[in-house]
């Protein structure tokens, strides 16, 4: 089975409210978010740069790049940038993460009355955390 890209997914929501919900975060953490819809094919492509001063991003994170596609029912995210990490900004950024998704699971599951779901694909992937260097090993060949 080939590894998917996906970082994260939601279900119940089409992608163009998902990119939403996430650029609106973005933006509350001070980057300036662009965002462009294609048709062929289905994709949303968002770019947040960074304007506003914020201690808690790292150095390597003043730039993030996502890709959303549809699924059945839902929607894929990419993570497309940063994909290389200096070790010392890893653990802020593993910080980032972790409160970019829990942000995303609250705001999804309040705004949906709970029709709606952020999940984790079955081998959720980072670029920074092993997913572009081969296969770690201890991972199933």
């Amino acid at each position: 089975m080939a590894e998917s890209p996906d970082w994260i997914r939601v279900r119940g929501m089409g992608r163009e409210r998902f990119a939403g919900y996430l650029s609106d975060y973005l933006a509350t953490l001070g980057y300036a978010v662009e965002r462009v819809d294609a048709m062929e094919p289905a994709e949303t492509r968002l770019i947040a740069v960074l304007q506003r001063m914020n201690p808690a991003i790292p150095e390597s994170a003043k730039e993030l790049r996502f890709r959303l596609t549809p699924t059945a029912g839902g929607a894929a995210t990419e993570w497309a940038f940063p994909t290389e990490v200096p070790s010392a900004d890893r653990g802020r950024l593993d910080r980032l993460v972790r409160e970019v998704v829990t942000h995303l699971e609250r705001a999804v599951a309040t705004e949906s009355h709970a029709t709606a779901k952020v999940v984790s694909p079955p081998k959720p992937r980072l670029p920074w955390a092993g997913g572009n260097r081969g296969p770690s090993p201890s991972a199933p060949l």
